[in-house]
């Protein structure tokens, strides 16, 4: 269960205070369930997103996580540029007390990243793509309760999107997955229920069509 209560976002700016990203959010997540968010852009999916798997923090209210929550996945956030893929692997395992089966799970992550040499270099001198792609293949290297996943499925070539997509489907049954995608498609494809963020607000849809229909609705308006 995740418990989003009276959540507001807004960032700061070199005027002051942006405006309100998002405006009193209050859901609760079950667990076991796959949630697709959806709404134009700029509505705050991905800062819902961030604040969800813990790298940000609300202006005002709360996020309490039962249960053990990944890292978004696609955020380029949270490598130090400085060390290489590798290293930044490393850290993670010690980090998640995975000392003892390291090798395998570089090697896993090396594999599934598929960046090749550059594992081995530094991760300032990766590409959006591959800071994604290294992001995505520790994020997997690691047992969670709920994947997040920002744009995932449209991270690299045609045979890595295919793998993504795979990998998502190996979690049913197993974990949560709360995803945000520009493609309904993808959203109907894995995930069972909606939420719509418009104008600061969330709305909850027990079935993903409902979500995209009221999103779609709100585009022609």
């Amino acid at each position: 269960m995740i418990e989003v209560r009276d959540v507001h976002k807004r960032y700061q700016t070199d005027h002051g205070p942006g405006p309100w990203v998002l405006r009193g959010i209050n859901l609760d997540i079950p667990p076991k369930t796959n949630v697709g968010l959806i709404g134009r852009n700029g509505a705050g999916k991905t800062t819902l997103l961030r604040l969800i798997g813990g790298v940000d923090q609300p202006t005002r209210g709360a996020v309490r996580r039962h249960s053990n929550v990944s890292w978004p996945m696609g955020f380029g956030g949270g490598l130090q540029g400085t060390l290489t893929g590798r290293q930044n692997a490393k850290f993670i395992c010690r980090i998640y007390g995975q000392e003892a089966d390291m090798a395998e799970r570089l090697e896993r992550i090396q594999a599934f990243a598929e960046i090749g040499a550059y594992f081995d270099e530094p991760v300032k001198t990766y590409s959006s793509g591959m800071k994604s792609r290294l992001q995505f293949a520790l994020s997997l290297a690691f047992e969670f309760d709920v994947y997040i996943s920002d744009e995932v499925t449209s991270t690299g070539d045609a045979a890595f999107q295919a793998k993504a997509a795979q990998a998502f489907k190996d979690l049913v049954g197993k974990s949560s997955l709360i995803m945000t995608s520009h493609s309904t498609s993808t959203l109907r494809q894995f995930c069972t229920t909606g939420i719509w963020l418009h104008e600061g607000q969330a709305h909850w849809f027990d079935h993903i069509d409902d979500a995209v229909k009221a999103y779609e609705e709100s585009i022609r308006a």
